[in-house]
């Protein structure tokens, strides 16, 4: 394999034959670069879909109320349904499965929020302790809502990073005092958000005291709660119970899509889960048949090569060349052209892939398209093994040919 004069035979026939081996050499590369483009394609758009369900916990689920839509034991089509305290703490008691639970109560308006001579204008949340683990909110000062914020009424709050900027700039917010539409409120936490900037700019009240002092009565905006294990069919009996109960408590139809809107985000996240691998399946598929073109091209020139030199071959078995050698030169030069080629493709592709990843902006739909290196050196491995069977052929046929068969060819 290693012989010096094997190596310059190789090398000045592949120099005699220059076009040939480019559009050979040429068919392989494309197979492989055409498998890490896709396969960088599908991680990109797999990216992008896990970084849009980076702000929710991906085993969750929602529940916001609607309006009749079927009439149902007297009750009429437009009726609003009115989500309750009483709503939290029957789900909480009756639903084994959830893990974490919370319910929202938003502050009607244009909210104002003062501290000394800065005034800015920002969403309120009045939640439950367990928002946090919805919301994936990570506290970088201080400390979340707890269980005696909610027994007690307090009027602590919660805010985020753009509301500690606007409000304080570079002082420090902990235990400091804000203006709420004329209340005020103790900040106890800092935190930040996964999700947009927007999700910096929330405060968050404990929901009994928001009920108290604006006037909210015991009505709640959302109910949101997590289950235990992500098992999407454990999901869907859950949203079936917690629908069934509302439905009794409410008095409208269980068929009633339009009374309640439930919205499981661990179905929708297994539906763009399934449709990844779909997609991997597809990209793999026409990665390797562009792979397998190739890789059936190289088979057909070296048959050529093979037939344009059975005078020569057949000179040198007359001259006590073996089977052995004939097969080993023929192979040589087939996995030679493989690899070489195979290494263009693939350093092209993921060359490709990175100027991608730095041009396109950062996104919720694609992004940071890359390939596993090891799989991708792994494919060109199989392409060069390819490339061996490939020349297996017409080597087989060289170490056949007789000489004086050979001599005789025109």
């Amino acid at each position: 394999m290693f012989d010096l004069d094997l190596w310059q035979e190789i090398l000045s026939t592949i120099r005699q034959n220059r076009l040939r081996t480019f559009l050979t050499g040429f068919s392989v590369a494309w197979g492989i670069f055409m498998l890490i483009i896709l396969m960088g394609s599908g991680s990109g758009l797999a990216n992008g879909i896990e970084y849009s369900f980076r702000d929710d916990a991906v085993n969750s689920i929602w529940v916001r109320p609607g309006e009749i839509s079927v009439p149902y034991k007297g009750q009429q089509p437009g009726k609003p349904i009115e989500l309750t305290n009483r709503d939290y703490r029957d789900v909480k008691l009756t639903q084994d499965d959830i893990d974490h639970i919370t319910s929202r109560f938003y502050l009607r308006g244009d909210v104002q929020v003062r501290y000394r001579n800065e005034t800015g204008s920002f969403t309120v949340r009045a939640v439950h302790p367990d928002h946090k683990y919805l919301e994936k909110t990570i506290v970088t000062e201080g400390r979340f809502l707890n269980p005696f914020d909610q027994e007690q009424h307090r009027k602590v709050a919660v805010i985020g990073e753009k509301v500690r900027t606007a409000l304080f700039g570079a002082k420090d917010p902990m235990g400091a005092y804000i203006d709420i539409n004329g209340i005020p409120f103790q900040v106890v936490g800092l935190f930040t958000d996964e999700g947009s900037d927007r999700e910096q700019e929330l405060i968050y009240l404990p929901i009994s005291t928001a009920q108290r002092a604006f006037a909210g009565g015991d009505s709640i905006d959302t109910l949101m709660f997590t289950i235990q294990d992500t098992d999407l069919g454990r999901s869907k009996r859950l949203v079936n119970s917690v629908r069934e109960d509302l439905a009794r408590r409410h008095n409208f139809s269980v068929d009633d899509d339009r009374a309640v809107f439930i919205r499981n985000v661990f179905e929708v996240f297994e539906r763009f889960i399934n449709l990844m691998r779909g997609i991997r399946g597809f990209i793999w598929v026409v990665g390797l048949g562009t792979i397998l073109a190739g890789v059936v091209g190289v088979s057909n020139i070296m048959m050529i090569v093979v037939k344009e030199r059975t005078r020569e071959l057949g000179i040198r078995k007359a001259l006590g060349a073996t089977p052995g050698s004939i097969i080993g030169l023929i192979l040589l030069e087939s996995v030679f052209i493989t690899a070489v080629a195979g290494y263009i493709g693939l350093v092209s592709g993921v060359g490709l892939l990175q100027l991608f990843n730095r041009a396109i902006p950062k996104n919720e739909v694609f992004m940071n398209p890359q390939v596993n290196f090891q799989l991708a050196v792994g494919a060109t491995a199989l392409l060069v093994a390819a490339g061996t069977l490939a020349g297996l052929i017409p080597a087989w046929r060289a170490a056949r040919i007789r000489p004086i068969e050979a001599l005789r060819d025109e």
